[in-house]
């Protein structure tokens, strides 16, 4: 296990994340970038990224690699929490408990629906005149 990396794939609408963890120091590195470099200042996408592992007490003990692609940031970084929860499941079956009860297991698969043919938008419809 000291070498092995553990891999998994995270989605949320349309963005999704490829990651990779292996045994190290707790560096997360996404598209080649550190994770204040890829999301800013932005504290609410670090304290995403980083619920899974301190559900399961790994703390610093796996390094991440992830690469990004669609979506907004807010759905990237919900895509990247998605993907690390499900390799975190790959390295110990018992996570399972815990990642499952707070939600971090189910795929978020809301998406924008399509607009239909004669209407504005998907739901919407023009504004009617009788005469």
């Amino acid at each position: 296990m000291a070498d092995k990396n553990f891999y998994a794939t995270g989605k949320r609408k349309t963005a999704i994340a490829r990651v990779w963890l292996t045994p190290g120091t707790g560096e997360v590195k996404v598209n080649k970038l550190s994770l204040m470099e890829y999301f800013g200042n932005v504290m609410d996408t670090h304290i995403k990224v980083e619920v899974p592992f301190r559900l399961t007490d790994t703390v610093e003990k796996y390094n991440v690699m992830a690469t990004l692609k669609g979506g907004g940031k807010s759905s990237q970084a919900d895509a990247l929490r998605h993907g690390i929860s499900k390799a975190l499941l790959e390295i110990d079956p018992e996570y399972r408990l815990s990642l499952k009860k707070a939600g971090l297991l189910t795929r978020d698969s809301r998406v924008k629906e399509r607009k239909k043919y004669g209407k504005k938008g998907a739901r919407a419809s023009f504004q009617f005149s009788k005469r």
